[in-house]
């Protein structure tokens, strides 16, 4: 989901920086991608009520969920603008190195911070840690160090960290593609995945979660991972092309074996979420002129179709009701739609305020519950002064781990990009 880039991607990591304001260092509101910043924003709200509504709505969670998947719907539009622009700030510069130093700087000091705040929450008795079963700290921590702990068969210290791990997943398949110079046929990607999505469904094909790690080991299977990704980082950002095509190659085998064969959401969401991500990939080329609109609306026609044919073919799950995943990722493509619709238009300064704390508004709020659950705990009853409470202690936290965090590790990454980059 695309809650781990910066608002506007700095001038080496895609597109041309945009115009801040001199007092506030915040994006100025005309900017060309003020659109994505909006979707972002209102996103990252949808995602927190479906999380907080545990805990201050929980009478209107079960009739609502049940007819509208509130945090499918966030973060399907989430993986729409992954998908729109993360290829984009790759193939600006064309520098695999600069790209995953940006990345790192962007994903891992928040993920840090927070991490450690609920570990410290957990030491003064205010939050509790998942159990992880028999799995140990070191084994935990290398697999949350991969960001692919969801694929690994490793329970997420933080929930909502499962959906980096997709993300990763894409950045490992968009740099392999990349490497082989296929990534202009991202449309082509879209549609092979959603179709293979629908294929598994039509053939009964369904694996239990976590299939590979049940028959190699969870160990075993995160050292691989962890070697695989070593790899593909430092060779895919090697001066070498030998190096470059073998790094992206293994990133890639490593993202489409764990994605379908490993993952904790059936076979088919997987394929349907990176399907999702290419979908953006696809509307970036179309809007950039590297292809027609006809060939984007197609795609999207077929990654429409087939996600809602495996959602409905599949019947209910553990996670969702068909209905509820249908009408969220129906309206989370819509939403991108109207969004794309409007990129013209002028956006809210508000909204593009909000979508430059989305990460921060993502991490931050299950450390909160955490810790409201610990000391308050949750409410049997609607108590809507709590939730808007809720928010009101948020969004300012995240206005401080943005401004404290996130901004300053942003500007290190920039600036170690900008001296490691090939002339």
């Amino acid at each position: 989901m695309d809650t781990t880039h910066p608002v506007h991607p700095p001038s080496e990591k895609g597109f041309s920086a945009p115009p801040r304001s001199a007092a506030s260092g915040t994006p100025d509101r005309t900017s060309r991608l003020g659109w994505l910043d909006a979707l972002r924003g209102i996103a990252a709200l949808v995602v927190v009520f479906d999380h907080s509504s545990y805990a201050f709505m929980a009478e209107l969670r079960p009739e609502l969920t049940a007819q509208f998947n509130t945090s499918r719907y966030g973060i399907m539009v989430f993986f729409l603008v992954s998908g729109y622009i993360i290829p984009a700030s790759l193939e600006r510069k064309g520098c695999i190195r600069t790209f995953w130093i940006g990345r790192m700087f962007r994903i891992y000091p928040l993920w840090v911070a927070v991490v450690a705040a609920l570990l410290v929450a957990s030491l003064l008795g205010v939050a509790n840690i998942r159990d992880f079963g028999e799995q140990s700290v070191a084994t935990v921590a290398l697999a949350h160090l991969t960001m692919l702990q969801e694929l690994l068969s490793t329970p997420n210290l933080l929930l909502v960290l499962w959906t980096l791990s997709y993300e990763m997943a894409f950045y490992l398949l968009v740099v392999a593609l990349f490497t082989v110079r296929l990534h202009q046929r991202s449309t082509a990607v879209a549609g092979i995945l959603a179709v293979l999505a629908a294929a598994s469904v039509a053939a009964g094909l369904t694996l239990p979660a976590s299939a590979l790690s049940d028959r190699v080991g969870t160990g075993p299977l995160i050292a691989v991972a962890l070697i695989a990704m070593v790899i593909a980082v430092c060779c895919a950002s090697a001066g070498s092309p030998a190096f470059r095509l073998f790094g992206g190659l293994v990133g890639g085998v490593l993202a489409l074996v764990l994605v379908p064969f490993n993952g904790t959401v059936p076979m088919w969401e997987g394929l349907v979420i990176l399907a999702v991500m290419f979908l953006g990939t696809a509307i970036y080329r179309a809007e950039s002129g590297q292809r027609t609109w006809r060939v984007a609306a197609w795609t999207a026609a077929v990654v429409l179709t087939c996600a809602v044919g495996s959602a409905y073919a599949s019947g209910d799950g553990g996670h969702f009701t068909r209905r509820g995943w249908i009408a969220a990722f129906l309206l989370a493509v819509l939403t991108f739609g109207v969004g794309l619709t409007l990129r013209h238009r002028r956006v809210p300064r508000w909204l593009i305020g909000l979508g430059t704390i989305s990460y921060s508004v993502y991490l931050v709020h299950p450390v909160l519950l955490a810790v409201t659950d610990g000391t308050i705990g949750r409410w049997q009853q609607n108590n809507l002064a709590l939730e808007v409470a809720f928010y009101a202690v948020l969004i300012p936290l995240c206005v401080l781990t943005f401004r404290f965090v996130e901004a300053p590790s942003q500007t290190w990454g920039r600036r170690l990009a900008r001296r490691v980059q090939p002339p």
